[in-house]
Order: structure tokens, then sequence, then C-alpha cells
């Protein structure tokens, strides 16, 4: 049964003596996780977002109670750790500056030392927030959203579509809530800054993937901080600051895939025009980048409009280059894609989905793209993008990988979206869907939501 003492909400300890995220370690497991700290009077309180409804656990502060600096210089993730000790326990925290630290340290020592009485806190459950959209919230309107919608609050009630992020005990949603507290806020941008949001649906609507970018300035340090606090390597937080010092993106975002079957994985990428040679320094090298470069030579292929790694625990890493396919015209850039499947290795695309994709060609409104994912182990994906799909072929993909066309019009409605900015053919190798993602062919439909804009 679930701890009434927790029935409190952040608004409900509003205005607090301080509040602010810190990196808590667990009790039994030892693990740290990122919670939302509101101190209140002799209660510190945390919880998993900004916005909850219901704490995590509370921290009851006594007349003996001890706060302490606990910094070291052995572990440069909890470079900036202090503890606060009870009659019952001792809790260890860190902040990601030492001046963050230095201001908790002397607020819970403040709060100790007066004499102050426990102050009252309303425990009835409030009713689901309204949408922050000048904090950057991303809970969605009760009544649903419009195309004039803020994107964040549309990416949420495209969430709220997906039955394994409403599960509130589910890790991937955690992941989700994680990322999304990560996005830098809207106030934070000068005029004329903007924010992109974009997410992706396989057809069957199994694997998402969620990506936002924005100035490199604004973005940079939000981005290592979640990077840090999900656990990706050093080495590969080194490597991110190495290639952008290298290529110098003006816009960098960062991305979080996700499945029914408990998959996650997340990354960084710079959505900007890019020579080549350079994207594929981001790549580890090996047979597979060799390929690439020999392909993209004979094909007259010099830049990518996007590049990105992922940034998950365990090798191989894995690079992704996008690419605007040269040609004359649909069929001209089509032959162009089916010998990239041909050079990578991967299997011939089936006369079914030729003909689907052909039919796509004849009303494309752009080039044809493609998605090439290379890891040191070997190609990973390949995949081919078709601009601005009608719903018609949208209805055609669907049926080609069984996948129902209702959910995906619910998950567009909710999206408030018009439709796909592209369709996706692609084909994941073998031994890289690691058990949660699903291999060989896919249907993958990408949307545009909008942007945030300073003003």
């Amino acid at each position: 049964m679930a701890d009434p003492k927790l029935k409190i909400s952040v608004a409900s300890l509003s205005p607090p003596d301080k509040e602010g995220f810190l990196i808590k370690q667990g009790g039994s497991i030892k693990t740290w996780k990122r919670r939302w700290f509101v101190l209140k009077g002799k209660k510190l309180v945390y919880f998993k977002t900004r916005t909850d409804v219901e704490a995590t656990g509370i921290i009851e502060l006594e007349a003996d109670s001890f706060v302490r600096d606990e910094r070291t210089d052995k572990d440069k993730k909890r470079k900036y750790m202090f503890s606060v000790g009870t009659s019952r326990r001792v809790f260890f925290m860190h902040s990601e500056t030492e001046a963050e630290m230095n201001q908790w340290i002397q607020a819970i020592k403040n709060n100790i030392e007066k004499d102050i009485g426990d102050i009252p806190i309303k425990r009835s459950t409030p009713p689901e927030p309204e949408p922050d959209t000048e904090t950057g919230g991303f809970r969605p309107p009760p009544n649903g959203v419009t195309h004039d919608a803020p994107p964040r609050a549309r990416l949420a009630a495209a969430k709220n579509c997906i039955p394994y992020l409403l599960e509130e005990a589910s890790k991937v949603l955690e992941f989700w809530q994680i990322w999304t507290e990560s996005v830098p806020l809207t106030s934070d941008l000068q005029p004329g800054m903007s924010i992109e949001f974009q997410v992706a649906t396989s057809a069957d609507m199994q694997k998402l993937t969620w990506r936002t970018a924005g100035p490199q300035n604004i973005f940079i340090q939000k981005m290592v901080d979640f990077f840090w606090n999900v656990g990706a390597p050093e080495s590969e937080i080194d490597r991110l600051n190495d290639v952008g010092a290298l290529i110098n993106p003006i816009k960098i975002g960062s991305w979080i895939d996700m499945s029914a079957r408990g998959g996650m994985d997340g990354g960084w990428y710079f959505p900007v025009d890019i020579p080549l040679k350079l994207s594929i320094e981001a790549s580890d090298a090996g047979d597979p980048t060799r390929k690439v470069s020999e392909w993209a030579e004979q094909n007259n292929v010099t830049v990518c409009f996007s590049v990105g790694r992922d940034m998950g625990a365990a090798p191989p890493r894995q690079t992704e280059i996008r690419l605007k396919l040269p040609g004359a015209d649909f069929n001209a850039q089509l032959r162009v894609a089916m010998d990239a499947f041909f050079a990578f290795g991967f299997p011939t695309i089936g006369e079914d989905a030729l003909s689907v994709i052909r039919r796509a060609g004849s009303e494309a409104n752009g080039p044809i793209c493609l998605s090439v994912i290379t890891s040191s182990d070997g190609f990973v994906r390949l995949g081919l993008l078709l601009p601005k799909p009608s719903q018609e072929i949208v209805s055609a993909l669907c049926s080609l990988s069984q996948a129902s066309v209702d959910e995906i019009s619910r998950f567009q409605s909710a999206l408030a979206s018009s439709g796909p900015a592209y369709a996706e053919y692609q084909y994941l190798m073998k031994g890289f869907g690691y058990g949660v993602y699903k291999e060989g062919f896919d249907i993958v439909f990408h949307y545009m939501v909008g942007e945030d804009r300073g003003e």
C-alpha cells in the first residue's frame, strides 16, 4: 500500500525554501537517479519530475540531523556530493556544480537550525496540472491539442497514445521523463532562437524515436548532464566534445529510442549540412565506413544533412548519417538507393515494397534521402526516406507491414499533424535488435512536430 505521507505534490510545497534537481543514491539498491528536490521547513521532499502530484520520498529533518560536504576528486561524475543525515539513515546526493552544492548545504543547514514548526502541507491529490508552456512543460492540456498548441504539449499527447508509456512503474516512461526534462526551456531562448521537436514511430507503433535540437550554446550542457544521468561512458561524452569541436555545428540535439519490449537508447545528433568526410570522423573506423566512403565517391555524394551517434553504456557504438540522394529525378535517385542496398550488403528491396515506393515517387515533393547506420561490428541499418507521403501511401505502407492504419491515424491526430514528413523503408541487420527491436524490414513514419521560439 502506498505511504499516505507521499500523497503530496510539488505544487502543494509552493513557495519552497529551495528546489531543484539533484542526483540521489538509492537505498537498498545503490543506483543514482535524478530527482526533483523541494526543501520546505523540516522536510526535504523528492519527486521524479518537477510537476509530479505524488512524492517519491521524504527526508524528515530533525534537531540532530546534519548536512555535510562529501566532495571528492576520485569520481568525476559525483564530484560535488554531499550527505544529509537523520536518526534513520544517511542520504547521499550530488549537484552538477560546486555553487549548487554550497547553496543546498547552506539552505538545509539553515532549516535544521531554525526553530520552525512542521509546516502543514495540503495532502489532497490535486487535478492533473495544465501544460506549462512558458517553462517548457510536456504535459498536454486536458481536452487534447490543436495544430496551434505548443509542440511540447503535442508530444505529450502523442505519448499518451502509447500503451507502454502509460504504465506508471515503467522504466521506459521514466527514461522518457528524464529526457524531456533535459530539453532547454522556452525561457532559455533569446529572440530569433528556436528549439525543434520531432517524433518517429514504426508502423506497428512498437518502436518510437523522439528528437529535439536547438542552438549549441543552449543545448550542450543540458545534453551532457542528461548523458551523465543515464550512465553514458565518459569516453563517449569526450567524443561528443571532440566531434563537436571538429564540426562546430550551430545546432545540436539529443534523441532517444524506445520499444514495447523495454528497449531504450539515446544519443546526440547534429542536424546541419556537414561534409561527408567530417561526418565519417564521428563513426568507428572499419569496413562499413570504408564502403560508405567508396560508394559516396562513386555516386558524387559529398554532403550529409545530419550525423548522430548513440551513447549507450555498452559497445558497439552506432553512428547514423543522413544524406540526400543525387539524381535528376526520382527514378535516378532510386537507382542510387538500390545500389547502396547492394554495396552495403543489405537484402534487395522486395517487389511489393518497390511498387509502393514507386507510387510514392510519382508524387514525391523533394529528394529521396538515405539513413545509414554503421558500427565497428558492421552495418546496422539502412533506410530509404520518402518525403511527404500521401495518406494513401501511408495506408499502403501500413498494409505492407501488416500494421493498423487506424492506430497511426490516432497517433497523427494526437500530434495535430497533417501527415508524416517522411515515410522510411528500413532494414535492421540480424543481431542488432538485441531482443528488444524488430530486425529485418520495417516501416517508420517521421513527424516534424514544431518549434518553440524565443520572444
